[in-house]
């Protein structure tokens, strides 16, 4: 079979399970209006949660930074593209969430990658939340350690694996909360489980620094507990780009010498870090956006038990509409669309089979009719689905 043979059976059976992914250009940004040619819609699917992407402090935070240090970093941060900011900005997420080190990643996918392929040996083991992220996944699956999954928030199965006896080291994975189903994690108990085995605890909290705990400083914050890997990224709630690695200093140290995606990837721009830097301080001031989410959120899923639509599990800005196919998913979607409402149809291999579901995401730079526009058009939506 020749390769366009093979991309060509690939794609057919992806269109034949309505699972063709498409992207689409947008015009004007990503915030509470998506514009899409010449049409606006409202926007949710975004994960700027916060609505910082078009905050003006960061905007002007990023021209400046790019006035003094151009618009590009030059190279690796281990050869010239680590400047004073990015050394400024370590040194403030660090004292930010408690820890002694923070290492500035790319992005968060490859932060994950780099953790696990520098850290995991042969005679390891990766127990991982079956439903982590792709990037965790994906990442345990080509380290040369075992992979082991354990059923959905579910500590008892966690510690089935922990008491198999393994000759290595151990290393427990999960999100904070998780980007398809926003539910949290119960990061207490599979804390206290890891560390009465002798296991690390690596948590992607992508999705809940910035919304939740004291400062927005994330899920574990919030459940009183310090992972010894704590991996943020910046783009959802801090609305830009970007990951930071949170650890010890002797885990920083091995990581700068062996983590690949850090030493061979070119370093974010000085200008982009200027930007975090301001992003971090709307953050840690910002319980008035905190509390404009969590209104909107509790909007939402009041509104949509008044109209019988039921929701997942969340009380993050999350909230999945469960449809089951794909093709019906997609009807929703496309009936939103026709209103003037952006929501994306998430389907397999992003989620289970039979999962496929409108992933419906709340910021705070939604307005409550815009809460209410959205609930009256999925109410029609679902009765004219259903005839």
């Amino acid at each position: 079979m020749s390769w366009h043979a093979r991309f060509d059976a690939a794609i057919a059976e992806r269109r034949q399970a309505d699972a063709f992914r498409q992207r689409q250009p947008n015009h004007g940004g990503n915030g509470r209006w998506l514009q899409q040619g010449d049409r606006r819609y409202l926007n949710f699917s975004g994960n700027d949660y916060l609505g910082l992407s078009q905050h003006p402090e960061l905007i002007a935070a990023w021209q400046r930074g790019a006035e003094k240090y151009g618009v590009g970093s030059g190279g690796s941060g281990h050869v010239t593209g680590f400047s004073q900011v990015h050394q400024q900005f370590e040194q403030q997420l660090a004292e930010w969430q408690g820890y002694p080190r923070a290492l500035l990643f790319i992005s968060g996918f490859a932060a994950n990658q780099a953790v696990l392929a520098a850290m995991m040996q042969g005679e390891d083991r990766v127990l991982a939340d079956k439903l982590s992220h792709a990037s965790l996944l994906e990442a345990a699956v080509h380290s040369p350690a075992q992979l082991r999954r354990f059923a959905h928030n579910q500590p008892a199965a966690l510690q089935r694996l922990l008491e198999k006896p393994l000759a290595g080291e151990t290393l427990v994975v999960t999100e904070g909360i998780f980007s398809m189903d926003g539910d949290a994690a119960p990061l207490a108990a599979l804390h206290r489980l890891t560390k009465q085995y002798g296991g690390w605890l690596m948590v992607d909290d992508a999705h809940g620094v910035g919304v939740l705990g004291e400062q927005g400083r994330g899920s574990c914050w919030q459940q009183g507990i310090k992972p010894e890997l704590l991996v943020l990224t910046f783009g959802k709630a801090m609305g830009c780009s970007g990951a930071a690695v949170l650890c010890d200093q002797a885990t920083a140290d091995y990581l700068l010498q062996f983590a690949r995606h850090l030493i061979y990837s070119t370093a974010m721009p000085a200008a982009q870090v200027c930007a975090l830097q301001a992003a971090l301080t709307c953050i840690q001031q910002g319980d008035d956006l905190r509390d404009k989410l969590a209104n909107n959120i509790a909007r939402f899923r009041t509104g949509a038990g008044q109209l019988g639509l039921e929701l997942a599990d969340s009380s993050s800005a999350i909230q999945p509409l469960i449809i089951g196919e794909n093709q019906p998913a997609l009807q929703w979607a496309q009936r939103l669309r026709k209103q003037g409402l952006w929501v994306s149809a998430i389907r397999p291999p992003t989620v289970p089979p039979g999962s496929a579901r409108l992933r419906l995401t709340l910021t705070a730079a939604h307005k409550p009719e815009d809460i209410d526009i959205l609930l009256e058009s999925l109410n029609g939506c679902s009765y004219r689905i259903s005839e």
